[in-house]
């Protein structure tokens, strides 16, 4: 299950956890409504190995999806200790999702 993310969640826990995965969306977008779905099922098989957030660049996660230079969303950005490692940007199929997850966590 994905967590709300708002922006001081940047400090207190991304910068502090291992790993940590945010799906940056917005609720106007589609294919992100499209997304949390299999995100949240993400979410539950690698609960051992990352922090699993959902952040709302026009609400919660305004500023951090700003300084991430977010453009498009979904845009999923996995981090290390608050350092980007990788992201994919747009609605990927959930076996893409899985592939880009167990290459980067």
């Amino acid at each position: 299950m994905l967590i709300d993310f708002k922006d001081e969640d940047f400090e207190s826990k991304i910068k502090k956890e291992d790993v940590s995965v945010i799906q940056f969306s917005a609720e106007w977008c589609g294919p992100c409504k499209a997304l949390k779905p299999v995100m949240d099922k993400l979410a539950g098989e690698f609960k051992d190995k990352a922090g699993f957030y959902y952040a709302d660049i026009e609400d919660g996660g305004i500023n951090t999806g700003s300084a991430a230079g977010i453009r498009g969303v979904p845009t999923v950005i996995v981090y290390k200790k608050g350092v980007e490692v990788d992201r994919k940007v747009g609605g990927v199929p959930e076996s893409h999702m899985k592939e880009f997850l167990d290459k980067n966590i």
